[in-house]
């Protein structure tokens, strides 16, 4: 029931505060395991998003000293977000990672690895590839822009307009290659580039110019 009605919550006030233009999310499975890839501006992109997906239950990687601040912790165990030590090889939490795909959960993460404020690209984290590797679930991107005038837009009382855009389904197709950082980064890279396929092209940032003749290690689903 608390569940819920925070959901009626969060709906109600990121509809309010933002004018949300999402014309192809029924194309995300409404059913089995699904990483979902974004970028990441840290303004209210995990709320719309929770409101948007939701009946589908959704999780992620939050950094364990979030679990510090009081209503973080009740909030982030209300949406059973995984605590993860940040610069370490945290086992724990991609294993329990790998358990909540394989119940059916959305496994939401950025590769960026951290916010990135202006809208534009930044380049992709390899850590963002060992999910996707030791669960072998189907992968879909989701990019978004607008809501990083969030903040400047409030004490406007001006509503934010927030953008979605769901990209194709993708597998990794390693081919036998050896898991080394460069091989991480490059299949890193490969997410966001379609990830920036699905952005205005003054978002591209990092991965402006770059297309998928460079893609060898991910593969659209069918």
């Amino acid at each position: 029931m608390i569940y819920n009605f925070v959901l009626f919550l969060v709906r109600t006030g990121t509809k309010f505060l933002c004018r949300i233009d999402a014309p192809n999310i029924q194309l995300v499975p409404q059913k089995g395991p699904l990483i979902v890839i974004s970028n990441h501006t840290g303004q209210l992109e995990v709320a719309v998003f929770f409101g948007q997906l939701a009946p589908r239950p959704i999780t992620g990687w939050a950094k364990m000293e979030a679990w510090d601040n009081a209503f973080l912790n009740w909030l982030f165990n209300l949406w059973g977000l995984i605590p993860v030590r940040r610069g370490e090889g945290d086992t724990s939490a991609l294993r329990k990672a790998v358990k909540a795909l394989n119940d059916g959960f959305i496994f939401g993460i950025a590769p960026e690895g951290t916010r990135n404020k202006t809208g534009k690209l930044k380049r992709a984290r390899p850590g963002a590839v060992l999910l996707a590797v030791h669960s072998g679930a189907p992968i879909l991107p989701v990019a978004h822009w607008g809501g990083e005038d969030f903040l400047s837009n409030l004490p406007r009382f001006k509503r934010t307009e927030f953008h979605i855009c769901v990209g194709k389904p993708f597998k990794l197709n390693l081919n036998g290659a050896k898991m080394t950082r460069n091989s991480r980064q490059q299949i890193a890279d490969e997410m966001m580039i379609r990830i920036a396929q699905l952005l205005p092209e003054e978002y591209h940032g990092e991965y402006s110019g770059r297309t998928s003749d460079e893609m060898s290690f991910t593969t659209l689903l069918d």
